[in-house]
Order: C-alpha cells, then structure tokens, then sequence
C-alpha cells in the first residue's frame, strides 16, 4: 500500500485509494511533520521531544514519544513505516511520502522541460497540491511557522512561474483577476508587478499597466526612498514606447548571482589512466544534456577516476567552474552530509560566509541560485544513495552532474531524470594494457602471466595498481612468481564462497601488499582505517601509532609508494574507501579506543596551541591542554591560522565523531577551544556543526554546563547572522543550565552576550540592565577579564544613549581591566568605543588616533568584522575633519570586510557611513541609494538602531535635493525610532 504525508494544507496521510486518513492532536500532526520533512533521515529523539514539547516535557517523556510513533504507525498502516534507528526514528515510506517532495520534483522537471506546455502541465500540478496554507494547524508552533513560511514561499515561486508561462502562452487576458489578487496579496513583489504589467497591456489596457507601476514606485518611495529595480523601469518605457517585444516570453526580473570566482576543485587525474575508450565516449553522448550522469559500478572498477578524466577532458565545456566532492558515501562512520556539502559548494562559487545559509532546505535552493546562469560541471563523487545526492543537482540548464556510487540508484534514474552508465571491468586487453603501463617490459615478455594476473586482480583498476607496485618492487622477480603467490594468498583467504569473486580479488591483492610491508608500516596502514576525517597527515599518523613525526612521514611515505595511500596536496593524504574498510577490519578492536584518544589529544592540542597564539589572552577561559608530541610549531599567527584552516575539515568531523562514540570531553573541549576561531572568522556552518556536537555530547553525559557552553557559542552564530530573536532564546536557555550548574562565569558571559543582543535590537535599556547584572556577577567572583567585557558594553550603550560621562568612565575602567590581562581584542573594543565618545565630543584628533590603535591591535589579531566597524568610524572622523575622499575611502574597506565576514549589521552600518560621506560631497543620489539599503539591510536584520540611522541620512539626502515631504517623513521616523530605544540621535 502506497501513502502520501500531506503537509501542503492541514496535516493528514493519503492512502494509494484515495482517501485521506484523519489525524487527531497537535504533537501527533508535529510528529508526522518533523518526520517527514527531511525526506528519510534519521531524526534524534532529542529533536522530537524539543519540538514537540519545547519547554514543558512530560515526565516520561520518552514513554510519550513512544505511544505517538505506534499511532502513527497505526495511521499510516505499515509498522515498518516508522523505524526506530538510534538515535532517533526514521520515516521510511519509499523515495517520495510526502506532497512537499512531489511538489518540489514537479518544479525541478518544470524547470528542466523545453516546451511551455510542459512546464505548465508539471506547474499545475505543482500548485494544485496546496490545498490551504502549509502546516495549516501548526503555525503557531515557532519552529513548524518558520517550515511552513519556507512552503509558503516554494507555492509562491510555483505560482509565479505559472503565471509566466501562461503569459508566454498569450493567456494574458485570462489572467487579470488571478494575477491583481497576487499583486494586492504581495504589494512589494516586483516580479508579479511586472507580470500584472504585462497582462494588462497584452488585454490594451496600457494606462493600467503605466498605473501598477506608477503605485508601486509610490509605495516603494514613501516607505523606503528607493524605485524600483531595473528590470521593472526597463518594462515601464518598454510600455510606454509600445515595444514589440513585449508579446515574447518576459524577462527575468532579478539577475541571477554574478559568478564571483571560478571553482576549480577536480582533484589530479590518475597517473597511467589507460583503456576506458568506449566508457569515455558513452560519457560524452550521455551528459551532453544538462542534468546528471551516474556512473555506477563495483567497489575498485575505476568509477572515481573515470569521473575525474572525463572531467579534466571536458573542462572547457564548463567555464564557470568544476566542483568536486567525496561524499564518502559507504564510510560506516561519517558520510559526508549534503548540507555539509552544499556548505564547501557554496563557499567555492564564491558566496560569503555570511550568505551560507544554515538549513539544509536553504543551502541547496542558496545553491541553485548561485547556480543560475552559468556553465558548472559538479563531480559527485562515492555517493551512498540518491537522498545525500538531490539536494546537490543543480537546477541551471547550463550545468551537468556526474555522480559515482556502488549503488545503481534507480530512484535518481526514475525520478530525477538521471542517466546511468554501468561501468563493467576493464576489457582483458585494457587490464593488460594498464600492466605494461605501471610495470613496463616484463609484462611483454611474459604475456600469459601478464593476463593471468589480470585476471587474478579482477580486472579491477585498484586492485591492478596495487599488483602492479608489487611487480615493480621486485624488478630482479618473474611475473610467473608473482602470479603463483597471489594465487596462493587467494586460496588461503578462502572468500570466493562468502563474498564473491570480485570482492575476494581485490581482498587478496590487498593482502598480498599488505602482508609484504614492513611491521610499522603495517601498523601505520591500521591506523590509517581508524581516522574519521576525509584527509590526514603525517603528525595524525603519529598520534595514531604512537611513533614521532619524522618517522611517520617516512611511514606515510611507504604506504602511497605501494598505492595502499594517496597524496592529496603537500605533505596530506587520502585513502580509498575500499582500503579504509579493509585497514578498519585489521585494526583490533582493543587497541582502537586508546589510538582514537591519542589522535583526538593531538587535534585538541593543535587546535589549543594554534588560540593561545591567536588569543593569549582567554587562554584562562578555555580548557587546559598540554602540548602533544606530534603539536607543530603554532608559534606565530600566520602558521596557527594555516593550521587551522588545513585541518578545520578535520576538526569538525572530530568534534561529532567523538560525540557519536564514548568521547564526548574531547568534543566538548575542542568545542571551547575552537569559538573563537569559528566566531571571528565568519565559519558559520562549521560552528554550528562543532557546537551541536558538543550540546549532543554535553547532554549524553548530563554536563549541564558544557550544555550551557554549546548553546552559549551557537547562540552567536544566530548574532553574527542577525538572527537576534533567536540568538537571545538560545543565550536565555544557556542562561538558565548555567545557574542550575552554579557556573558563574558561564552566566555572566550570557549576560554580557544578551546585552550585545539587545544593543543590536536597540533595546538600550535592556542592554544596560543584562551589562550590569554581569558586572555584578564578575566582580562577586573576581572576574577580571569579564569585567572588563561589561563595563565596555556598559560603556557602548551609555554612549549611544548620550551619557558621554557616564561612558567614558565604565569604558576607562575597562581599558585598565583589558591592558593587564593582555586582551588584546579586548583593547582594542575599548579604544573604539572611547574614541566614538570624543567624535561625539568633537576631539577628532584623539579619536583618530585611538582609532588607528584599536586597528593596528585587530589587524594583528585578524578580526576582520571588528576592522571594518573601525575603518566605518575613521572614515566619519576623516568626513568631520573636511577629508570626504579619504572617508569615503576607509567606508569603502569597511563595506568589503562587513561583507566577506558575515557582519550584516556592519554592513548597514558602512553603508550609512558612506551615505553620510557621499552626501557631504554634494552627490545626494549616491547618498540616497546607500542609505536606502542600509535601511533594507537594517530593517531586515531587527538592527533599530542603524534604521533610524538610515532614516535620518534619507532625510538629509531627500532635503538636499529640494524633496522637502520625504525628507520630512523620513526625519520623523529617524526620529521616533531614536526615542523608541533611548538614542541620543546619530552618531554619523
């Protein structure tokens, strides 16, 4: 029996008959939603019970969740429906339950379709599913509103590229009524703007047409000071001239995101690529068309580097860029999850860190848009099923991906659209081939051997490397020898009746090499299978085997000589996952938890090393950790933030790999241990990946206050993202485990951090009441250094509300606090905001030259958002002492930076300043437009504060060009806004 989830209206199960099967009660509805949702992913239990309940759990709340999971299943029909897979349940009603997928795949083909009539077709359909607002019972719940806006926002597109294909179709007239409802229902949507438009005048009815946008350009000046874009002022002369034009297909009226860079992340072909002639060309005719190409096959046949070489060959094709990623997709441990790719994707296409999104949903539609309009090959490499693959196609008719997997995936085939090439072993002339390739002319003189040890190695790729290696490791040996001794190795193993033939070739040739290499080399090999990250280097070898550096680079060394590793950049390696598995099954089980801690220890003091270089500073606030054997000299900033950066992938695959397996005080102290780093370097997605770690890892051994930690670091990632309402829910949460824990210190940190909060929503009053409560927390305990964080945020707020003395006094007492502990950064905050109080005074000299300390100090430290807030600061002192160039100048940097680390609320911020400059320089337009995106930036982000500040420049720009109503309008609300937080006015 077939069932349908239905989440597109009121929540309900659609049997294969028809007939909808009724479901009773909120938590059973937001059960089923959370489920169904991620499409056949496990869901933790903790996950369940935190939606479901929130902050009310019933006492046994897991006997609960139990009795709403047997309903389900008793709703659903099938028990196997819903199965319970540690650590949580998963959902599993074939490849699409839900009406949110159907509809979804229903876009995608529309998208991919040539024909209008199929584009409306698969569009109708699409928008049919909804049969009321999605999650209609749900809404109220704030996790469920924000899925159910993601929905909402999907029909809208879906609807929009209805309209737009029926307005190609010359359905114009047909649709006015449909389209002035949308219209009135999303008054600010340009695209349906241009639509109506268009309608109107495909009806005669061109004075309507001129009216819509005459209204809507109305309505965008009054409220914002801004027009309409460009698209749209292009469609008002377009009818206003009576453009022919006007009757084709209508243009896009937002540009697709500008190609920033061009990725080129193919790894190296592999050396001696031979033979494969026909698999190339089937390649070639087979992703001649946009979409993907699998390539599928058994374990060792070659998929990987076929991809590669056809890819290196058909590089041209794609201008825009390659992108690559192994998904390790068979790895029993950790497979690379798509949101963690799409990250790595994202980031190589040029998006800002700030811009990476922090839901799966939002990544891969983040992706298809960076997507749009260019020519992008996308190497999908060891997949382990379709769902870690569709998230990553890309929807632009210009890209093609080739996705490698053991499996046939028959649904990415069946659904998607797919192309598959079955890759079969090497013919037995191209085996050989490969042989005198790697051995040279032994295998010419002995070419019955030769084909026999083809044969032995399955005419498998990996497995005939490795062979090879042997041979040419005995050049004085006869390839007969060679033959007779795997043979032998074969039947010893004795697997052809358990794993089959080819599995038991390619085990025996793994063991024929392994079993000739030198003790410690084998023992390296061991270890290799122990490692839970994608790469790996000489000193985490060390750690694992326990051996010193030099001696496991040399081991390192051996193992890529025999092809049982591969080099993968300077001084790195990689392992194939076949031989991964096969070290992982010679490793003794007793022997792992202790190599694993020694590899965690070396992580943890690499990562430790690498901030009290960086921060000496809050080496008191993170966790002790001695130097390791295998440490590197971290001793300065450029090679501890080199460290850093080469082993982040690492880092974060540790943190959930020690989580997931009796570690998890590693994954809380390299949690701590890495904030900083993740906070100020703008590695969003990392950090909520390490600090999710370590709240999962916190509550599996009920460390309060390790959980209060996690929530604390990913409360900030919400903050620099300007998410604020969520930051402030995720810091009262921590607020409260760490007073349950009696963790001072933990509580005064969230003090201060929702202070920060409420100054960036401009509530001044709150944000003074949060600093005091942690002063007062820090001085009971004798908490220097978070003093010296209070009264600077005391010091931050008082200024902004006017009370310079009272600022400058909570500010000088926290520069003494911050010189004697050595915090730099912390230095450096104070200056600034000392400096900010003698521009207000008019003192520019001083202020300058604070400011040009403050940014020597963040420079030094590699804070780049904190650069960019000083740099926006010297330009306004610069613009005050007569010198707009040389402001408009430092504005300019600061915008850059704001942008690049994810300070969205720098970014208004820097806008405003240069409005500011701009307009001091007589040129009002430039002045207008950025302020007007300040306050879109500001409006969108909550930031109250640098909204009245937009406000305020729009003013003075509308009063400078003679508009003396908008400069009104906008003075006004500049103004109630500023006495609405308690603001002394501008400080621009």
């Amino acid at each position: 029996m077939s069932v349908l989830v239905r989440l597109l209206g009121p929540v309900d199960v659609l049997t294969d008959d028809g007939r909808p099967r009724q479901l009773r009660g909120v938590r059973r509805k937001a059960l089923l939603t959370i489920l169904a949702l991620p499409a056949g992913r496990v869901v933790a239990s903790r996950r369940l019970i935190e939606l479901m309940w929130r902050d009310a759990p019933p006492p046994a709340v897991g006997n609960a969740l139990q009795r709403h999971v047997s309903h389900l299943r008793t709703i659903v029909g099938r028990r196997e429906a819903i199965v319970a897979r540690p650590p949580g349940y998963l959902l599993d009603l074939g490849p699409e339950p839900t009406d949110v997928g159907v509809a979804e795949r229903l876009v995608r083909d529309a998208a991919r379709a040539t024909r209008p009539e199929d584009r409306l077709d698969r569009l109708r359909s699409a928008v049919r599913l909804w049969s009321g607002p999605s999650l209609a019972e749900l809404r109220d719940l704030p996790w469920f509103d924000d899925q159910a806006r993601r929905l909402d926002e999907t029909l809208l597109r879906a609807r929009t590229e209805l309209l737009t294909v029926r307005l190609e179709l010359g359905h114009g007239p047909r649709m006015l009524t449909e389209l002035e409802a949308l219209a009135a229902e999303h008054p600010w949507h340009e695209e349906i703007a241009g639509l109506l438009m268009r309608a109107l005048y495909a009806a005669g009815r061109q004075t309507e047409a001129l009216a819509v946008y005459q209204r809507l350009r109305k309505a965008l000046n009054e409220e914002l000071g801004i027009d309409p874009g460009p698209g749209l002022r292009d469609l008002e002369a377009a009818v206003l001239r009576q453009d022919p034009a006007l009757t084709a297909p209508p243009p896009a009226v937002v540009s697709p995101v500008p190609p920033a860079v061009v990725p080129a992340q193919l790894p190296l072909a592999v050396a001696g690529f031979t033979g494969r002639d026909a698999d190339l060309a089937t390649l070639d005719r087979l992703a001649a068309e946009p979409g993907a190409v699998v390539i599928a096959g058994t374990p060792g046949v070659g998929k990987t580097a076929l991809a590669v070489q056809w890819a290196h060959r058909v590089a041209a094709r794609f201008p825009d860029g390659q992108l690559y990623v192994n998904l390790r997709g068979y790895d029993p441990e950790q497979p690379v999850p798509a949101a963690e790719a799409l990250a790595g994707f994202l980031r190589a296409l040029g998006v800002a860190g700030r811009d990476v999104p922090l839901g799966l949903d939002e990544r891969a539609a983040r992706y298809r848009t960076a997507l749009s309009g260019r020519r992008v090959l996308i190497v999908l490499d060891n997949a382990g099923g379709a769902e870690q693959i569709r998230p990553l196609l890309p929807g632009a008719p210009g890209c093609v991906a080739v996705v490698t997997s053991r499996d046939s995936l028959a649904g990415l085939v069946a659904l998607d659209g797919a192309r598959r090439l079955d890759l079969g072993l090497l013919p037995a002339a191209d085996a050989v081939a490969l042989l005198r390739r790697l051995i040279g002319a032994r295998v010419t003189g002995e070419p019955v051997a030769a084909e026999r040890l083809a044969e032995l190695c399955a005419r498998l790729p990996l497995a005939l490397r490795i062979a090879a290696e042997r041979a040419a490791a005995e050049p004085d040996g006869s390839l007969a020898t060679l033959v007779k001794t795997l043979g032998d190795e074969q039947r010893r193993l004795e697997l052809l009746d358990a794993e089959g033939e080819i599995r038991s070739a390619v085990r025996s040739v793994f063991a024929w090499s392994y079993h000739r290499l030198p003790p410690d080399a084998a023992g390296a090999f061991r270890a290799v299978g122990l490692h839970p990250g994608g790469d790996f280097d000489a000193p985490a070898i060390a750690a694992l085997t326990g051996h010193d550096v030099a001696y496991a680079t040399r081991l390192c060394a051996r193992l890529a000589r025999a092809h049982l590793i591969q080099p993968h950049g300077t001084g790195r390696y990689v392992i194939h996952d076949l031989l991964r598995l096969y070290a992982l099954g010679l490793s003794p089980v007793i022997e792992r938890p202790a190599a694993l801690a020694a590899l965690f220890d070396h992580y943890l003091a690499g990562a430790a090393a690498a901030m009290d270089t960086l921060h000496p500073a809050e080496r008191a606030k993170r966790p002790r950790v001695d130097r390791a054997a295998t440490t590197p000299p971290l001793d300065t900033p450029d090679t501890a933030r080199a460290w850093l950066e080469a082993e982040l992938a690492n880092l974060v695959d540790v943190c959930a790999y020690a989580a997931a397996h009796s570690s998890p005080v590693h994954t809380i102290r390299l949690a701590r241990v890495l904030f900083r780093h993740l906070d100020m370097g703008g590695r969003h997605a990392e950090a909520m990946s390490v600090h999710s770690s370590a709240r999962r890892a916190a509550r599996a051994i009920g460390d309060r206050s390790a959980e209060a930690r996690a929530l604390n670091n990913l409360a900030a990632v919400f903050w620099w993202r300007a998410r604020y309402p969520q930051a402030a829910e995720y810091y009262r949460a921590a607020a409260e485990l760490f007073r349950a824990a009696g963790d001072a210190g933990g509580e005064s940190d969230v003090q201060a951090n929702l202070g920060l909060v409420a100054t960036s929503m401009g509530d001044l009053t709150g944000a003074a009441g949060h600093y005091e409560r942690a002063l007062a927390i820090c001085r009971a305990t004798g908490d220097l250094l978070g003093e010296g964080v209070a009264l600077t945020g005391l010091g931050t707020a008082y200024t902004m509300t006017g009370d310079l003395e009272r600022a400058a006094g909570h500010l000088r007492a926290a520069l003494v606090l911050r010189r004697a502990a050595g915090k730099k950064d912390g230095e450096a905050d104070t200056l600034t905001g000392l400096a900010r109080i003698h521009l207000r005074r008019g003192d520019l000299d001083l202020a300058a030259e604070q400011l040009e300390a403050a940014l020597v100090l963040y420079r030094r430290l590699g804070y780049p958002g904190r650069e960019a807030g000083t740099l926006n600061t010297l330009g306004v002192v610069a613009r005050r002492a007569g010198e707009p160039v040389r402001a408009l100048r430092y504005h300019e940097q600061s915008l850059t930076l704001h942008r690049s680390s994810g300070t969205r609320r720098g970014e208004a911020a820097a806008l405003n300043g240069m409005g500011g400059t701009l307009l001091a320089m007589g040129e009002a337009e430039a002045a207008r437009r950025r302020h007007a995106d300040a306050l879109r930036l500001a409006t969108e982000a909550g930031d109250r504060y640098e909204e009245a500040v937009a406000h305020d420049g729009l003013a003075a720009a509308f009063r400078s060009r003679g508009d003396h109503h908008l400069a009104r309008t906008h003075g006004e609300e500049a103004s109630r806004i500023f006495a609405a937080i308690g603001a002394a006015g501008s400080s621009y």
